[in-house]
């Protein structure tokens, strides 16, 4: 039997996202539903950041273990086993899960286990129950493309959310795609003993970046033991004996290549089917969700957030996004609290490691904004000497009347806890100069950053 329920808030996907979108309208005095089939704790959860995080430390360990008489130790045979770390893996997603299950549940929210449909622009198809809706934000997150490649949807050719739970390690695995999704499982797996080749279409990898970023780890993940085929084109994957052959372009040339696994990370499409946005009067446009500064879609009462959006990939930013949704779906007549996308913040977590905040020299480029910039290696730092960790620079990019720093690049060792002081620089529009008298503890990691500002201020001067 249908029923009709009305609430001020309903919020689709109890992602990350979509919790903070939850939490925001609640403390703003909403009544909030939050409607989400399961299972239950959303993607960076279940299938992203928690769960990659965790499989990559056991192969961080593997692969330090292996250097032990680098360090002057007994040399170490670190075998990994797979099983062994898909349980750990287990164990920690379950106990995230539960406790945003937890939150989910708690009593001030109406929790509905069911798809959501659209009827009208405030009306809903809820399972079997028909809900009335002030306010909707749309937070269902995003799924792996697929059916771009001839051949893609064989059994063994496996999404990153198939090959997280795989338990046998294949002796071979074709990646297709360089973005973050495919360099850390591609290294994963590489460091646990499977032959590992990345495909890409770019002449290096995260070609979204700038190119000495790119350039920086692929020259240390080639190092690692991974085989990368750049300035790549995959034709079709076809099926011989249950193994994959790809097929691609390279430098004009045809070229095949066969593994026993291939995985598609080509990158992840929004979540929109099934959501009926058309009879929403919502905007779509190439698959995504159309949104304005503050987060509305082309119908004033409707919100989306996260990656349905497409825009960032990123969870601190999904959740950002969902409290700015919360606030304004709360507060209509009030002027519109807007996303800053000036501290836009990416991590990559392979080894070394990638983070990057604000502008990039390519967007100065092509935005026409002045500005200077100065890098310095792990290569010449005494304490990643130390470490034995030397792949990767720190570049920093600054106004060069002011010395404003307008954005950072960090490749290397724990690149993405260093991105957080120049994030903290950034956020109380600091400049290179006030990097040089910030005091930096010797030998740290961190002081890494002193010597790219002094370059930079060098050149202001002779300015």
């Amino acid at each position: 039997m249908t029923t009709q329920r009305t609430h001020d808030v309903v919020v689709i996907g109890g992602g990350s996202a979509g919790y903070a979108a939850a939490r925001t309208a609640r403390d703003g005095g909403a009544d909030v539903a939050i409607v989400d089939p399961g299972p239950l704790g959303g993607l960076c959860i279940l299938r992203g950041c928690m769960p990659t995080k965790t499989i990559l430390r056991s192969a961080e360990i593997a692969a330090l273990m292996r250097r032990a008489a680098e360090f002057g130790l007994s040399p170490v045979e670190a075998k990994a086993s797979l099983p062994a770390i898909v349980d750990r893996k287990n164990r920690l997603v379950r106990e995230f899960a539960d406790y945003r299950i937890q939150q989910l549940r708690d009593p001030a929210y109406t929790l509905y286990e069911a798809p959501a449909s659209f009827l009208t622009p405030h009306l809903l198809q809820v399972g079997n129950d028909r809900i009335a809706a002030k306010a909707v934000i749309i937070a269902t997150g995003s799924t792996p493309r697929t059916g771009i490649v001839p051949g893609l949807d064989h059994e063994l050719c496996m999404t990153s959310d198939e090959l997280l739970d795989l338990r046998d390690r294949p002796e071979s695995l074709i990646v297709l795609g360089a973005g973050p999704v495919g360099l850390e499982l591609g290294q994963f797996f590489s460091r646990i003993g499977t032959r590992v080749t990345i495909v890409q279409r770019s002449p290096s990898v995260l070609s979204h970046l700038d190119r000495d970023v790119g350039g920086a780890l692929m020259r240390a993940l080639e190092q690692d033991g991974l085989a990368i085929l750049a300035d790549a084109t995959v034709q079709r994957i076809d099926w011989t004996r249950a193994q994959p052959l790809v097929r691609l372009i390279r430098q004009g040339a045809e070229q095949t290549l066969s593994g026993a696994l291939v995985l598609n990370a080509l990158g992840r499409v929004p979540n929109i089917a099934g959501l009926n946005l058309s009879a929403a009067g919502v905007t779509v446009e190439a698959g995504r969700v159309l949104v304005d500064g503050g987060m509305r879609t082309s119908q004033p009462h409707i919100f989306a957030v996260g990656d349905v959006t497409n825009l960032y990939d990123i969870v601190h930013i999904a959740i950002q996004q969902g409290e700015l949704a919360g606030w304004n779906a709360c507060h209509p007549a009030a002027a519109a609290k807007t996303f800053d996308a000036r501290l836009v913040t990416e991590v990559i977590f392979t080894d070394p490691q990638v983070a990057v905040v604000g502008l990039s020299e390519n967007a100065c480029r092509d935005k026409a904004i002045p500005c200077l910039t100065a890098s310095y290696s792990f290569g010449d730092h005494g304490k990643a000497m130390c470490l034995g960790a030397m792949h990767g620079f720190v570049k920093l990019i600054a106004d060069p009347a002011t010395g404003l720093l307008l954005g950072a690049q960090i490749v290397g060792p724990e690149a993405g806890e260093l991105i957080h002081e120049l994030i903290a620089v950034m956020y109380y529009h600091g400049t290179v100069q006030d990097l040089l008298q910030i005091p930096h503890y010797h030998p740290t990691l961190a002081e890494i950053v002193t010597y790219p500002a002094e370059s930079i201020v060098e050149q202001m001067r002779s300015l």
